[in-house]
């Protein structure tokens, strides 16, 4: 399988006659105005060459056409150019020989794209949720873990023995520990998942544009 990858945006560009003298503001106002609307136009083709239609989906999985998996490759190739799209929409052309074109499965094909990515997006969406049930569960348990620590701690500091006040820190430091867990989850842990669920999200929408090979 050929994978050319054409990120380039698709621009269009004015050309302007150098102004002999700016006379009006209207006229700049109306220039500039165009330039603005001019540079909102970023679309960015990606390019995938096939020989065959079942190149483009995976040979194992034995779901119905239009619910195939794509190959691992191809997954790769359009996800990697989207992330490199940025927020940028992209279109997807998909270039196959004539023949190809004409079978019937070609037709279903921009469909199955846009049906592999939704259920990229609901799986991510369904470990996000997960993430935020253990989230929850190991809050609650360390904060019950820290509120006894501090309890066997404020126990400890009563005595005057230094081995009580060596273990009384030690608990401090390790019921503040058993915070991280958590505050892994809600800080650093779910905005990965949170951007591919969007991303994935995007992709479910794909424009997908079939062209003969040439």
């Amino acid at each position: 399988m050929c994978l050319c990858d054409q990120r380039i945006p698709v621009r269009a560009f004015l050309s302007l006659e150098p102004l002999a003298a700016p006379t009006t503001e209207t006229a700049l106002g109306t220039a500039m105005a165009a330039n603005r609307d001019t540079d909102k136009v970023e679309t960015v083709a990606v390019e995938l060459r096939l020989d065959r239609i079942p190149r483009l989906y995976n040979s194992l999985d034995p779901s119905p056409f239009q619910e195939k998996e794509l190959e691992a490759a191809a997954d790769d190739y359009i996800v990697g150019s989207a992330e490199d799209a940025g927020g940028r929409p992209i279109r997807l052309v998909i270039m196959l020989p004539d023949q190809e074109l004409a079978r019937p499965e070609a037709k279903h094909v921009p469909a199955s794209i846009r049906h592999h990515f939704e259920l990229r997006r609901d799986s991510e969406r369904r470990l996000l949720r997960g993430m935020w049930r253990r989230g929850r569960m190991a809050l609650l348990i360390g904060v019950t873990f820290l509120a006894i620590c501090l309890f066997a701690r404020s126990l400890l500091l009563a005595s005057s023995s230094t081995a009580a006040h060596i273990v009384a820190e030690g608990l401090l430091i390790v019921g503040w520990v058993a915070m991280w867990g958590p505050l892994d989850i809600f800080l650093y842990g779910w905005w990965p998942i949170y951007g591919r669920c969007k991303l994935f999200d995007r992709l479910a929408r794909l424009e997908v544009e079939m062209r003969p090979l040439k």
